[in-house]
């Protein structure tokens, strides 16, 4: 860990001045098979060149490729840093659950002293996690917890990016994948591919017009609420049944209404009267062009133009105008 707090700090050993000269040395060699040539070549001793290779061992810079672990191979920064930022996060929640054991022993002692107006089985626990890697590590610890089913909601490409690591880990395990996600995701291609990756492996994805908030419920039990506020990458973790079921009702209602989203060809056809009604109710609300977009999740451009659709459709003189005509009509096809 002295290694791991170095890098965290930004600092090298003392003596290992030369250490990004070595790393360099071994990525234009391909490998450092002998600490006294590179020594050599790089005009250094063989104590600062030892001290800096140990670093970069530490820092999974290199790796040893020899039973002997005489010949140490370049590892590219990008691996490196998911090792290293891996170890960190594993550790960080094998401590945070250990805190939360410690609360939970401490809690039936609270509950003793309470009597019968102390918290109950139900009672709520909510736990407010900030910054990406604390969330990624969280998310890790609670799919590795996962025996069963994970519900998804994904409102957000920002909270998407937290959430698809643990997707494919899921899905491998046998565990129940089921995501809804916004129409817009329908218009990006790569969003497309990922989302074939995942319903090839066996999730299953739907698309809606609008999702309010980005959340997760692990075995229908855990609740991870995201988008808590503004700036750094956050969530809520919440234990608690009556919220649970809250959010379960929630998913299969917006299930029920969804629209399957399968292979990179589904675009914008399969579900054009269900994203111009939900237009429809906003503009009938008297939002802005530019409120209606981001609620929908799209660009403004995008938006624009189907509102133009909309008015040329319904020869409609008002934006307001368009709203209500179409809302009425789709109000009155559903019925």
């Amino acid at each position: 860990m002295k290694t791991m707090a170095r890098l965290l700090a930004g600092t090298t050993p003392v003596g290992a001045d030369h250490v990004r000269d070595v790393y360099r040395y071994a990525a234009r060699k391909g490998s450092i098979e002998a600490l006294e040539v590179a020594a050599a070549d790089l005009g250094i001793g063989i104590h600062e060149m030892q001290e800096a290779v140990d670093h970069l061992v530490a820092s999974r810079l290199l790796r040893t490729e020899d039973g002997a672990g005489r010949r140490f191979v370049p590892v590219d920064p990008e691996v490196a840093t998911a090792s290293l930022v891996s170890s960190v996060e594993r550790e960080m929640y094998q401590r945070r659950e250990l805190i939360d054991q410690i609360r939970e022993r401490i809690d039936v002692f609270r509950q003793d002293d309470a009597g019968s107006g102390g918290q109950s089985s139900g009672s709520t626990s909510i736990e407010y996690l900030v910054g990406s890697m604390e969330v990624r590590g969280f998310l890790k610890m609670a799919g590795d917890a996962c025996r069963d089913e994970v519900l998804i909601l994904q409102s957000s490409k920002s909270d998407a990016e937290e959430l698809s690591p643990a997707y494919l880990p899921l899905l491998g395990r046998g565990i129940t994948v089921r995501i809804i996600c916004q129409h817009r995701d329908r218009a990006d291609l790569s969003t497309r591919m990922k989302i074939k990756k995942l319903t090839d492996a066996g999730a299953a994805v739907c698309t809606t017009s609008h999702i309010p908030r980005s959340a997760v419920v692990f075995d229908r039990s855990l609740v991870v609420l995201f988008g808590l506020s503004d700036g750094e990458t956050n969530v809520a973790r919440v234990h608690n049944h009556g919220v649970a079921q809250f959010f379960l009702d929630l998913f299969d209602h917006l299930w029920d209404g969804a629209t399957p989203l399968e292979g990179v060809e589904s675009g914008y056809a399969n579900v054009a009267d269900d994203l111009l009604q939900a237009i429809a109710g906003l503009m009938a609300k008297g939002y802005t062009d530019e409120i209606v977009a981001r609620k929908l999740g799209m660009s403004v451009r995008s938006c624009r133009r189907h509102i133009a659709t909309l008015m040329r459709d319904l020869d409609a003189t008002s934006r307001f105008q368009a709203g209500v005509q179409a809302a009425r009509r789709f109000s009155a096809n559903i019925t």
